[in-house]
């Protein structure tokens, strides 16, 4: 069977580490590509660092969240014909706690960062591992030491039942190597009718009016929400708009964590201390739940 003619998955959770499968995606669609279609070739590509603007753009278009995190490093991955193809943020988490928790003798968002976003578009297999060594290399010349990276195994689904995530257990993290230190912290999630989710930082934002609020408000009146009245308490607000499109509660078990170590020689990563203890791969996503309604947000 020709690579032209071999069928590819339609929708698997996802695909051995050693496998011959590369996912990729495209305005939010997951596509496969099999690595006999086409050799990746590290002289048609160049990684440099990208500005804020193209690189939220890049990432709310093409990644699955549709969604672009607090960024403190960003790397962009160009073809020979100037296309950008691929884009890497490096972000400041919800709290400094998931870096020290791993990494609890560097600075965090100075000497430790989290890979908050990573995504290609449809290319050559093989060239997710060379675009991340890259982006470390960058942020090894930066001063940067440690990277904390996690995988969401829970599918993703609409409100109409399509999948438009089959979850992740960290492929291109183990193939590169990476210290599996278990899962983060288990929590509820809120899962929005387009199959995103409403983290807990967004709904504190709102209650509080904090920065960002209105980008969170805008996007739930989006979704049908009606919009905030004038005097209507914050948190009275979500609480309907929620309820009136629909949202879901998720349980989750918590995300795959994945750590990599930064430094030009042995001795310079062999220096860095990881906190927790380095665990087994995991290798299958979790079961899709039922997602279960509820009022009492």
């Amino acid at each position: 069977m020709t690579a032209r003619t071999r069928p590819r998955p339609a929708a698997p959770p996802e695909v051995r580490v050693d496998g011959p499968w590369c996912q990729r995606w495209r305005e939010r669609r997951q596509s496969w590509r099999h690595r006999s279609e086409g050799g990746f070739d590290a002289a048609g590509y160049r990684v440099e660092a990208l500005e804020e603007g193209p690189a939220k753009r890049f990432v709310v278009t093409h990644h699955y969240s549709g969604t672009y995190p607090a960024a403190a490093r960003r790397y962009g991955l160009w073809n020979r014909t100037g296309a950008l193809v691929g884009v890497a943020v490096f972000g400041v988490p919800a709290s400094n706690r998931v870096l020290t928790n791993v990494f609890p003798d560097l600075e965090p968002v100075v000497e430790s960062l989290e890979c908050s976003r990573f995504v290609l578009l449809d290319g050559p297999g093989n060239e997710e591992s060379w675009f991340l060594a890259r982006c470390f290399d960058q942020l090894a010349a930066r001063g940067v030491r440690g990277v904390v990276s996690f995988a969401d195994p829970v599918p993703r689904r609409t409100a109409s039942g399509a999948v438009v995530c089959p979850g992740h257990v960290g492929t291109i993290y183990q193939a590169t190597n990476a210290i599996y230190t278990g899962r983060g912290t288990a929590r509820t999630v809120i899962v929005l009718p387009d199959g995103t989710t409403l983290h807990a930082r967004a709904i504190q934002k709102v209650r509080r009016q904090e920065r960002g609020h209105l980008y969170v408000e805008q996007r739930l009146c989006a979704l049908g929400a009606p919009p905030p009245r004038a005097f209507e308490p914050p948190a009275a607000w979500l609480t309907d708009a929620l309820a009136t499109i629909g949202a879901d509660r998720l349980r989750h078990r918590g995300c795959h964590r994945y750590c990599h170590v930064l430094g030009a020689t042995r001795r310079a990563r062999a220096q860095v201390r990881v906190r927790l203890a380095p665990a087994t791969f995991p290798k299958q996503v979790d079961h899709l739940p039922a997602q279960l309604r509820e009022t009492d947000w």
